[in-house]
């Protein structure tokens, strides 16, 4: 969100600011969590300590997701296009998503035939369009690719955000605290709630059901509408960072499970709001570095293919169940890491960018620069606009150049200035 913004009388423009890059890095360190969740999980380690030690550092690995979710609904309300339609939206967020859904749907019904593993031809059909998540079967929202049944769930918040969208931007301030004050207690009350559900479909509607899922995705929508109009209060980026580090160790040694997601959800929306703060100010942001930044953008695809990779590769040379002995399980779990981000970095390249390319729809034309036509005037016939800024490019954004005494920025869309490049969720 850029800065050509409407003021309050206390308040100062934040320094442009189109693209988060430091969000970017945050979601790596979120598929880098449901990695070593899974590591765990899958038993690659075999030695018995070296596997206590992976556990309890990502005991709690699979609340990336959660992450995820949350940082989701924060992008994409930050980077809504004032004169975006629907449509629009709808059609990015598909290009987005689903090429990269296909190609792992197809190789992972490749790899079911090798293995002569049985597919309900339903559920496949089910999985491709991105519904196996409202199917409380367990051979259903698990199907195929397994870990797509996040990606059935995001579905469904791009399918609601624009319709909800202009309430958003009419609630009131204590309304959106509201919701984020809410949505921790809202995940706490879930457990007892589930006693309302039969037994087996208890796990589906605690953690696949949509609609509840869409808790945590609320919760990030609720916080970048506060931050847009300099309402959002917390910590800067040091201090959350502590705060999410004194979370997850004492919630992985203390606490009871039952606890940890509405803590999580706390952790982690003080991170992401002190993260994008720290992009707007162009104060200094550790996730805002190249590597990180490039991990960010691959890190859809990383998570796409990892779980797919680790357990074809156990099966075919026969340690699925057994896993690895000493040394070589640590190693195991080094070498999938590295493994699956190479094939990230090829799915990103070569289906995830160009499919975005070709189906998304075309953005409107830049607006006029400043000094009226005559920039526009030095461009030939049939030349474009000159190419992306540092920051469109993920590069750290710029230090505010101005000396006074920082006050608070409010955050608000500038009238009808399309075509600005927006962080992808």
């Amino acid at each position: 969100m850029t800065g050509a913004a409407t003021v309050a009388p206390d308040a100062r423009p934040a320094p442009p600011a189109s693209r988060l890059p430091s969000l970017t890095g945050l979601r790596w360190v979120a598929a880098l969590l449901v990695f070593g969740f899974h590591a765990g999980t899958m038993g690659i380690i075999a030695e018995p300590d070296h596997r206590a030690v992976v556990n309890w550092v990502f005991t709690l690995g699979l609340s990336g997701v959660q992450f995820f979710f949350i940082l989701s609904g924060f992008v994409l309300v930050w980077s809504a296009r004032p004169s975006d339609s629907r449509r629009a939206f709808w059609r990015r967020r598909i290009a987005k998503i689903w090429p990269s859904h296909v190609a792992l749907w197809v190789l992972a019904l490749l790899v079911a035939a090798w293995f002569a593993d049985p597919v309900d031809r339903a559920v496949a059909v089910e999985n491709l369009f991105l519904l196996q998540a409202w199917d409380p079967r367990p051979g259903a929202f698990y199907s195929i690719n397994n870990v797509s049944w996040s990606l059935s769930c995001e579905f469904f918040f791009y399918l609601c955000l624009p319709l909800a969208l202009p309430l958003v931007r009419r609630a009131r301030p204590w309304a959106l605290w509201t919701v984020v004050v809410a949505v921790p207690l809202l995940i706490l009350a879930l457990w007892p709630a589930q006693a309302l559900v039969p037994e087996e479909s208890r796990w589906w509607f605690t953690q696949i059901f949509p609609p509840v899922r869409s808790l945590e995705f609320w919760m990030g929508v609720a916080a970048a509408e506060l931050m847009r109009r300099g309402r959002w209060r917390g910590p800067g980026l040091p201090v959350a960072s502590l705060v999410f580090v004194a979370i997850w160790v004492v919630a992985a040694q203390w606490v009871r499970a039952e606890l940890w997601a509405a803590l999580l959800a706390v952790a982690y929306i003080l991170v992401i709001t002190a993260a994008a703060d720290a992009d707007v100010r162009g104060r200094p942001s550790a996730w805002r570095s190249r590597p990180m930044v490039w991990l960010g953008e691959v890190s859809f695809a990383f998570y796409l293919v990892h779980v797919l990779v680790m357990v074809t590769v156990l099966r075919l040379t026969g340690d699925w169940g057994t896993g690895f002995h000493g040394w070589w399980g640590l190693g195991a779990v080094l070498g999938f890491l590295l493994v699956n981000l190479a094939l990230a970095a090829v799915l990103h390249r070569f289906v995830e960018t160009p499919m975005m390319r070709l189906l998304s729809p075309r953005r409107p034309a830049r607006a006029t620069p400043p000094g009226g036509g005559a920039a526009a005037a030095r461009l030939r016939p049939g030349e474009s606009a000159p190419a992306a800024s540092a920051v469109e490019r993920g590069s750290p954004v710029p230090r505010p150049r101005h000396a006074e005494p920082e006050r608070r920025p409010v955050y608000v869309d500038p009238p009808a200035t399309a075509g600005r490049p927006r962080p992808r969720a």
